[in-house]
């Protein structure tokens, strides 16, 4: 995953043909995939200033999302 110019988040990796954006967290390490993320919101957060204010706002809370585990994922 590449890695960002962000304080919230560490690394990003978007899919388009499953529009999954997967995100890793600065402060917890975690992974989490959301899903149904157009391509043209992916297109606004990497243009955005400050994409861990940007993911908050139009990311988070927006779209369901899934823990990336090792083993597997856990919904949320």
């Amino acid at each position: 995953m590449p890695a960002l110019d962000s304080e919230a988040l560490l690394a990003v990796r978007y899919d388009y043909s499953r529009k999954v954006l997967r995100a890793t967290f600065r402060s917890s390490g975690r992974t989490y995939d959301y899903f149904g993320v157009t391509p043209r919101e992916y297109a606004e957060f990497m243009a955005a200033k400050s994409k861990g204010a940007w993911f908050n706002a139009r990311i988070r809370d927006h779209h369901r999302f899934e823990e990336v585990r090792k083993f597997g994922r856990r919904s949320h």
